[in-house]
Protein backbone atom coordinates (compact mmCIF):
# COMPACT_ATOMS: atom_id res chain seq x y z
CA UNK A 1 0.00 0.00 0.00
CA UNK A 2 1.49 3.15 -1.04
CA UNK A 3 0.35 6.74 -0.14
CA UNK A 4 1.03 9.42 -2.26
CA UNK A 5 -0.41 13.14 -3.41
CA UNK A 6 -0.25 14.93 -6.60
CA UNK A 7 -1.12 18.24 -7.31
CA UNK A 8 -4.06 18.67 -9.20
CA UNK A 9 -5.76 22.32 -10.30
CA UNK A 10 -7.69 22.37 -6.91
CA UNK A 11 -4.86 21.28 -5.03
CA UNK A 12 -3.06 18.07 -3.18
CA UNK A 13 -5.12 15.59 -3.99
CA UNK A 14 -4.61 12.03 -1.99
CA UNK A 15 -3.47 8.60 -3.79
CA UNK A 16 -3.44 4.95 -1.80
CA UNK A 17 -2.26 2.28 -4.38
CA UNK A 18 -3.14 -1.30 -3.54
CA UNK A 19 -1.43 -3.77 -5.72
CA UNK A 20 -2.79 -7.19 -5.81
CA UNK A 21 -0.38 -10.02 -5.50
CA UNK A 22 0.14 -10.77 -8.71
CA UNK A 23 0.05 -8.96 -12.08
CA UNK A 24 -3.27 -6.64 -12.21
CA UNK A 25 -5.73 -7.94 -14.12
CA UNK A 26 -7.30 -4.25 -14.28
CA UNK A 27 -7.65 -0.68 -12.39
CA UNK A 28 -10.18 0.02 -10.51
CA UNK A 29 -9.83 3.78 -9.20
CA UNK A 30 -12.44 4.43 -5.87
CA UNK A 31 -13.65 7.84 -5.11
CA UNK A 32 -15.10 8.62 -1.20
CA UNK A 33 -18.38 10.45 -0.27
CA UNK A 34 -19.02 14.11 0.68
CA UNK A 35 -18.10 14.15 4.32
CA UNK A 36 -16.21 10.93 4.94
CA UNK A 37 -12.80 9.39 3.30
CA UNK A 38 -11.80 6.09 1.76
CA UNK A 39 -11.78 4.28 5.02
CA UNK A 40 -16.04 4.42 5.04
CA UNK A 41 -16.49 -0.08 5.82
CA UNK A 42 -17.96 -0.43 1.95
CA UNK A 43 -14.66 0.86 0.60
CA UNK A 44 -12.17 -1.15 2.38
CA UNK A 45 -14.23 -4.05 1.54
CA UNK A 46 -14.28 -3.59 -1.84
CA UNK A 47 -10.90 -3.17 -1.90
CA UNK A 48 -9.62 -6.05 -0.15
CA UNK A 49 -11.74 -7.92 -2.07
CA UNK A 50 -10.62 -6.99 -5.65
CA UNK A 51 -7.12 -6.69 -4.64
CA UNK A 52 -7.84 -10.33 -3.62
CA UNK A 53 -9.49 -10.53 -7.07
CA UNK A 54 -6.44 -9.48 -9.16
CA UNK A 55 -7.14 -5.92 -9.34
CA UNK A 56 -5.08 -2.81 -8.50
CA UNK A 57 -6.66 -0.56 -6.61
CA UNK A 58 -6.07 3.34 -6.45
CA UNK A 59 -8.32 4.97 -3.77
CA UNK A 60 -8.45 8.79 -4.35
CA UNK A 61 -9.38 11.63 -1.66
CA UNK A 62 -10.35 14.79 -3.33
CA UNK A 63 -8.47 18.00 -2.44
CA UNK A 64 -10.99 19.43 -0.03
CA UNK A 65 -10.34 16.62 2.71
CA UNK A 66 -6.40 16.56 1.96
CA UNK A 67 -7.11 20.11 3.30
CA UNK A 68 -8.86 19.43 6.45
CA UNK A 69 -12.01 20.74 5.06
CA UNK A 70 -15.68 18.74 5.66
CA UNK A 71 -17.79 20.32 2.85
CA UNK A 72 -17.30 19.22 -0.44
CA UNK A 73 -16.22 20.93 -3.71
CA UNK A 74 -18.18 22.04 -6.14
CA UNK A 75 -19.18 19.33 -8.50
CA UNK A 76 -17.19 20.99 -11.26
CA UNK A 77 -14.04 20.92 -9.15
CA UNK A 78 -14.68 17.34 -7.60
CA UNK A 79 -14.49 16.09 -11.35
CA UNK A 80 -11.77 18.26 -12.25
CA UNK A 81 -9.40 17.23 -9.13
CA UNK A 82 -10.28 13.41 -10.29
CA UNK A 83 -9.60 14.28 -13.75
CA UNK A 84 -6.05 15.11 -13.04
CA UNK A 85 -5.60 12.07 -10.57
CA UNK A 86 -6.54 9.93 -13.96
CA UNK A 87 -4.42 11.43 -16.05
CA UNK A 88 -1.16 11.18 -13.37
CA UNK A 89 -2.31 7.57 -13.16
CA UNK A 90 -1.90 7.51 -16.89
CA UNK A 91 -3.35 3.93 -17.60
CA UNK A 92 -3.33 2.56 -21.05
CA UNK A 93 -2.49 -1.08 -20.95
CA UNK A 94 -4.84 -2.00 -18.75
CA UNK A 95 -8.87 -1.70 -18.30
CA UNK A 96 -9.43 1.09 -16.36
CA UNK A 97 -13.05 1.11 -13.82
CA UNK A 98 -14.27 4.01 -11.96
CA UNK A 99 -15.98 3.75 -8.90
CA UNK A 100 -16.76 5.68 -5.08
CA UNK A 101 -19.65 6.46 -3.05
CA UNK A 102 -22.06 8.39 -3.17
CA UNK A 103 -20.14 11.57 -4.14
CA UNK A 104 -17.22 9.58 -5.63
CA UNK A 105 -20.11 7.53 -7.40
CA UNK A 106 -21.22 10.68 -9.27
CA UNK A 107 -17.56 11.65 -10.41
CA UNK A 108 -17.33 8.45 -11.22
CA UNK A 109 -20.14 8.37 -13.18
CA UNK A 110 -20.01 11.67 -14.62
CA UNK A 111 -16.53 11.39 -15.90
CA UNK A 112 -16.26 8.13 -17.06
CA UNK A 113 -17.55 8.21 -20.63
CA UNK A 114 -15.03 11.30 -21.27
CA UNK A 115 -12.38 9.44 -19.20
CA UNK A 116 -12.13 6.73 -21.64
CA UNK A 117 -13.69 3.77 -18.41
CA UNK A 118 -14.04 0.35 -19.31
CA UNK A 119 -16.91 0.50 -16.26
CA UNK A 120 -18.40 1.86 -13.61
CA UNK A 121 -18.51 0.63 -10.07
CA UNK A 122 -21.13 2.87 -8.17
CA UNK A 123 -22.12 2.69 -4.09
CA UNK A 124 -24.62 4.41 -2.44
CA UNK A 125 -25.17 6.50 -5.80
CA UNK A 126 -27.08 9.12 -4.52
CA UNK A 127 -30.05 9.48 -6.68
CA UNK A 128 -31.98 12.52 -5.20
CA UNK A 129 -31.24 14.94 -1.88
CA UNK A 130 -33.07 13.40 0.88
CA UNK A 131 -36.77 14.38 0.67
CA UNK A 132 -36.77 15.42 -2.66
CA UNK A 133 -37.22 12.68 -5.42
CA UNK A 134 -38.29 15.44 -7.97
CA UNK A 135 -34.41 16.42 -7.96
CA UNK A 136 -33.03 13.33 -9.86
CA UNK A 137 -29.79 12.85 -10.86
CA UNK A 138 -30.02 9.60 -12.84
CA UNK A 139 -29.28 11.61 -16.35
CA UNK A 140 -25.52 11.26 -14.28
CA UNK A 141 -25.40 7.19 -14.87
CA UNK A 142 -23.50 6.38 -17.77
CA UNK A 143 -26.19 4.32 -19.82
CA UNK A 144 -23.59 3.54 -22.62
CA UNK A 145 -21.12 1.89 -19.99
CA UNK A 146 -20.92 -1.60 -18.09
CA UNK A 147 -22.45 -0.21 -14.64
CA UNK A 148 -23.02 -1.59 -11.45
CA UNK A 149 -25.33 0.22 -8.52
CA UNK A 150 -25.16 -1.14 -5.28
CA UNK A 151 -27.67 0.94 -2.39
CA UNK A 152 -29.25 -0.30 0.23
CA UNK A 153 -32.98 -0.42 0.33
CA UNK A 154 -33.62 1.88 2.79
CA UNK A 155 -31.36 4.65 1.74
CA UNK A 156 -33.05 7.79 1.76
CA UNK A 157 -31.18 8.90 -1.09
CA UNK A 158 -32.85 7.24 -2.97
CA UNK A 159 -32.27 4.05 -5.38
CA UNK A 160 -31.69 4.11 -9.07
CA UNK A 161 -33.74 2.09 -11.83
CA UNK A 162 -31.83 0.37 -13.90
CA UNK A 163 -31.62 1.77 -17.57
CA UNK A 164 -29.15 0.74 -20.68
CA UNK A 165 -26.26 -0.93 -19.14
CA UNK A 166 -26.88 0.02 -15.68
CA UNK A 167 -27.55 -2.76 -12.99
CA UNK A 168 -28.50 -1.73 -9.63
CA UNK A 169 -28.66 -4.16 -7.28
CA UNK A 170 -30.63 -3.75 -3.99
CA UNK A 171 -29.24 -4.46 -0.56
CA UNK A 172 -31.98 -5.60 1.97
CA UNK A 173 -31.36 -3.85 5.16
CA UNK A 174 -29.08 -1.06 4.26
CA UNK A 175 -28.93 2.74 4.32
CA UNK A 176 -27.08 4.67 2.61
CA UNK A 177 -23.60 3.97 4.97
CA UNK A 178 -24.42 0.30 3.20
CA UNK A 179 -22.50 -0.78 6.73
CA UNK A 180 -24.90 -3.89 6.58
CA UNK A 181 -23.09 -6.83 5.53
CA UNK A 182 -20.52 -4.84 3.32
CA UNK A 183 -18.58 -8.52 2.76
CA UNK A 184 -21.40 -9.51 0.59
CA UNK A 185 -21.40 -5.94 -1.22
CA UNK A 186 -17.93 -6.26 -1.94
CA UNK A 187 -18.45 -9.82 -2.97
CA UNK A 188 -21.32 -8.85 -5.68
CA UNK A 189 -18.46 -5.76 -6.67
CA UNK A 190 -16.32 -8.15 -7.39
CA UNK A 191 -18.57 -11.00 -9.19
CA UNK A 192 -19.65 -8.24 -11.68
CA UNK A 193 -15.70 -7.05 -12.58
CA UNK A 194 -15.37 -10.69 -13.00
CA UNK A 195 -18.06 -11.13 -15.47
CA UNK A 196 -16.68 -8.89 -17.46
CA UNK A 197 -13.06 -10.13 -17.35
CA UNK A 198 -12.07 -7.26 -14.51
CA UNK A 199 -10.91 -9.54 -12.15
CA UNK A 200 -9.25 -13.12 -11.94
Amino acid sequence: MTDTEIMTPRGPAGIRLVEPAGPPVSVLVLGHGAGGGVDAPDLVAVRAAATAAGVRVCLVTQPYRVAGRRAPAPAGQLDEAWTAVVEHLGVHDLPLIFGGRSSGARVACRTAPVLGAAGVLALAFPLHPPGKPEKSRADELPTGLPTLVLNGDRDPFGVPEPVGRVEVIVRPGATHDLRKDVRTTAALAVDWLRAHGWAG
